[in-house]
């Protein structure tokens, strides 16, 4: 009875493994149907302004490049500043990123204005990133592994620090106008308040994953530095790199100068013309 018994249950278990999800999903999908696609771009005056013209990043954080990806500007053409990071300490953390960022901004559009294959970028997008202890003190990329521990078990025993991100975003004017472009800037500031229970070992242990080597202050909340952090007051974006709306914002009020500034070029031509 017994074996009768293992037998029957033997022949309820299914021989074949069970079908994925995502083969479930392609199963109910029509063959000839088409494959859902991504959402429309945003139709705004700014940015359909910008539609297959030369637009300039001045970083090589692929981060950056992404998050500008999400409001529809994906060829973007990445140029880094040579600008050294080299300010003094001493400037608050506000004037700092400001500073940096305008002129990561400037050095491009100078390197590239008289562009003759390329052409003059209609507008150039520069930011600078900062951590900030609870004591004030600026906070750059780790230079080394024994630095970048230290930096961590600081932000962890401060538990509080602050993330200052400046944006930079500047356009060329038709006029011979000084200084020749328009230029809006921002600072956004982010409260990030570390996890006090972290170890020294996952601090180790984060630190040799790498993540971190290029970023400021350490670590990346977007990636495997998120078991780090226990909560922050702002905006995310800021924190990984580019505060997205505010960003958004700078562009159409520069590209609305630019605007400005072309039909009172041509309203002056009209001028000249009667006269």
């Amino acid at each position: 009875m017994a074996e009768k018994a293992a037998l029957s249950e033997k022949s309820r278990i299914p021989i074949d493994a069970p079908p994925s999800y995502e083969a479930t999903t392609q199963s109910l999908r029509p063959q000839n149907a088409p494959r859902p696609r991504g959402p429309l771009p945003l139709d705004l005056p700014a940015l359909n302004l910008l539609k297959g013209k030369r637009i300039i990043l001045a970083s090589a954080s692929p981060r950056r490049k992404q998050l500008l990806a999400q409001v529809g500007l994906h060829n973007l053409e990445v140029i880094p500043s040579n600008t050294p990071e080299d300010l003094p300490k001493s400037l608050s953390p506000f004037e700092y990123v400001l500073q940096t960022a305008s002129q990561k901004a400037l050095a491009v559009y100078q390197q590239e204005i008289n562009n003759e294959v390329r052409g003059e970028p209609a507008l150039i997008i520069a930011a600078d990133t900062v951590v900030v202890s609870h004591q004030g003190e600026i906070l750059e990329k780790p230079r080394n592994e024994k630095e970048h521990i230290s930096t961590l078990k600081m932000l962890r025993d401060q538990q509080t620090h602050k993330v200052y991100t400046a944006v930079a975003a500047m356009t060329p004017l038709e006029s011979a106008k000084a200084p020749g472009y328009a230029l809006e800037t921002c600072v956004e500031e982010t409260v990030v308040k570390f996890d006090k229970e972290v170890t020294d070992e996952l601090i180790l242990a984060y630190v040799r994953t790498r993540e971190g080597v290029d970023k400021a202050g350490g670590y990346g909340i977007q990636g495997i530095g998120a078991i780090l952090v226990a909560r922050i007051e702002g905006s995310f974006d800021n924190v990984v790199g580019l505060p997205i709306r505010p960003t958004l914002k700078l562009i159409e009020k520069v590209m609305r100068k630019a605007e400005d500034e072309d039909l009172l070029g041509d309203d002056i031509e009209e001028l000249e013309e009667i006269e």
